[in-house]
């Protein structure tokens, strides 16, 4: 989630990763249950009209009308779980940098030990 870019090793933060807001997913399955129920409104209508004319279209249109609800219920209820398919939010936290050992060659000062 973090990012290095040429902005002097600042971190941006990406939030691809972030849900929808509460009240536009609400507003979603709203949207997916009425109409729903506007096409079982529609298949229940069709079933009285076409009971004399077509009686098979319209036991069809009477399954429909009778399972639509159910359906309807379980699509409105069905949201907010987590999608696998997006990246994490988790940000670690940064690693230190080591620090790295003296060289061999003696470039280094000896200290002498204290003996007592």
């Amino acid at each position: 989630m973090r990012k290095r870019g040429s902005n002097g090793g600042a971190e941006v933060f990406r939030i691809t990763g972030a849900r929808t807001g509460l009240a536009e997913d609400v507003r979603g399955r709203q949207r997916r249950y009425i109409i729903s129920m506007g096409i079982r409104t529609l298949a229940v209508i069709l079933t009285a009209v076409l009971w004399n004319v077509e009686r098979h279209v319209a036991i069809v249109t009477l399954v429909v009308g009778a399972f639509l609800p159910y359906v309807a219920v379980v699509i409105a209820n069905a949201g907010r779980e987590n999608v696998p398919s997006l990246p994490s939010t988790f940000v670690p936290a940064p690693t230190r940098p080591m620090i790295a050992p003296t060289p061999a060659g003696g470039a280094a000062e000896s200290v002498p030990e204290d003996r007592g």
